[in-house]
């Protein structure tokens, strides 16, 4: 009597997935150990650069007595209007001469804080400063100036407090960022943080002290993009794409801004500010400040334009057929279709978020009565002009840059680079005469061994974790026909 055996499913659905994800598991590993080794070198190249030019104490080299903020004995007490009164605007300093329709006014505040507190002082204010909605009960910041010669000590006006608002807007947008994003948003705000204080320790002590801008430009972005990236997006080999073609657009975009700042004769001399930080900083040079601000302000949007470029190199490779000698050829065009949208719409984004931080010096186009492109050439303008090119310059260029970065480590990645493989259905109907069994009865060799192979799969499938796996899956290597796990 003969037997009816069906003949053994092949591999199908989840199964052919898992294949698949295998694959895409290995490459994935084996990019990240390659761009590692590339990575380390660049990040002791940062350590080394951040301990060497670490500004440490720079109080001796800061004149104090240049700029009233830090003199001995000056302070900032806050204060609460309790009385407005309208006055004359004539002879008051800060007013314009000549104009007959300004309203200043007195204010009476009683301080909140300090040696004085409880004590009510009137002081005066600018036909702007009181026309910008100044009310009773507002909190104010005033500078007292110590008593000298026997004389009280002297108060004037030094701004409106904006401590709540400031503090309520930063904490509602940490709420949005952590509720959309969640942990990823979390760690992204703390990479934040890291970068401020790579800022405010680091960046902006060491041009004070005199120290080179472009390698202090270098090395604080480099430390910042290390952190942020992977804080923000994870360790991954998309990630650290990313950061390489990041890297290697911020020492392009330095280089820009070094040649375009002397070519341009760029002296950071643009408005009485300028004069102020030269004389109470005099190891700063003015120019370091200008090439340091084009390479922090190519930063944000470098990141954003390396980081989806890289993942679009990644996702195309993961999903598209990687065999054949042009597989990198056309891996790149079509990474290349997406980038070239998002060039189109990040330009933009730089040209106008550029404008609106300097509105007020674009302005002066309107008032200036002098030709367009005369007053373009001013510092003024010509500074805005130069950071807002060089930083799309080096934009659009990381884009090709980043996209080759990742088509070079995929197709180094793949080995046999074959086709990403279909679900197969099982096959319907009644066995070939391969199906038929022995003449004893028992099921024949070519029904058996793949039998015996799927359990052999399965219990390599569920082999423990090893070292190299870097936290991605328990997943083995599959061998190059796609049917189960790599002999060993």
């Amino acid at each position: 009597m003969a037997h009816s055996h069906s003949r053994p499913a092949r591999p199908h659905g989840a199964s052919a997935l898992a294949v698949v994800d295998a694959d895409e598991l290995r490459r994935h590993r084996r990019a990240l150990r390659m761009l590692v080794v590339v990575l380390i070198p660049l990040a002791i190249w940062t350590v080394v650069g951040l301990v060497s030019l670490w500004p440490g104490d720079i109080s001796q080299v800061v004149n104090p007595d240049v700029a009233g903020y830090s003199v001995a004995g000056v302070s900032y007490p806050s204060a609460k209007i309790t009385a407005i009164s309208e006055i004359s605007c004539d002879g008051l300093s800060g007013s314009t001469p000549g104009v007959t329709d300004t309203r200043c006014a007195n204010i009476t505040a009683t301080l909140t804080e300090g040696d004085d507190k409880g004590l009510s002082v009137t002081v005066p204010l600018t036909d702007a400063l009181f026309n910008s909605g100044t009310k009773v009960g507002q909190e104010v910041k005033l500078i007292r100036v110590p008593p000298a010669d026997g004389q009280p000590a002297q108060y004037q006006f030094s701004d409106f407090a904006r401590g709540t608002p400031l503090l309520l807007l930063a904490l509602v947008f940490a709420a949005v960022v952590v509720a959309v994003a969640r942990w990823r948003g979390f760690a992204s705000l703390l990479g934040l943080g890291f970068a401020g204080v790579i800022l405010v320790k680091f960046m902006f002590p060491a041009l004070v002290a005199g120290s080179n801008p472009i390698l202090v430009g270098l090395f604080g972005s480099s430390a910042i993009m290390f952190v942020v990236l992977y804080a923000a997006h994870g360790f991954s080999a998309r990630t650290t794409t990313a950061l390489v073609g990041t890297l290697f657009g911020l020492v392009l975009i330095a280089l820009l801004g070094w040649g375009a700042t002397r070519w341009a004769h760029l002296t950071g001399v643009a408005a009485e500010d300028d004069y102020v930080l030269s004389a109470a900083a005099p190891n700063l040079h003015l120019t370091s400040v200008v090439m340091c601000g084009i390479i922090v302000a190519g930063l944000g949007v470098l990141n954003d334009v390396t980081i989806t470029q890289a993942s679009a190199v990644w996702e195309l490779a993961d999903s598209g057929d990687r065999s054949g000698p042009r597989a990198g050829r056309r891996l790149f065009t079509r990474a290349m279709r997406i980038g070239r949208d998002h060039i189109a719409s990040t330009v933009y984004t730089i040209a106008f978020a550029t404008a609106g931080a300097s509105l007020s010096v674009l302005l002066l186009i309107a008032v200036y009565d002098r030709p367009l492109l005369q007053v373009l050439q001013t510092e003024q303008f010509a500074g805005e002009i130069v950071r807002t090119l060089v930083g799309s310059i080096g934009l659009v260029l990381a884009v090709p840059l980043t996209t080759a970065i990742g088509v070079a480590v995929v197709r180094a990645s793949n080995t046999g680079g074959r086709p990403r493989p279909e679900p197969r259905p099982e096959p319907e109907g009644e066995p070939g005469p391969e199906g038929e069994p022995d003449a004893s009865g028992d099921q024949p060799l070519e029904a058996a061994a793949p039998a015996a192979e799927t359990a052999e799969s399965r219990r390599r499938w569920r082999r423990p974790k090893t070292e190299d796996d870097f936290g991605f899956s328990d997943l083995r290597e599959p061998d190059e026909k796609g049917t189960g796990p790599r002999p060993r």
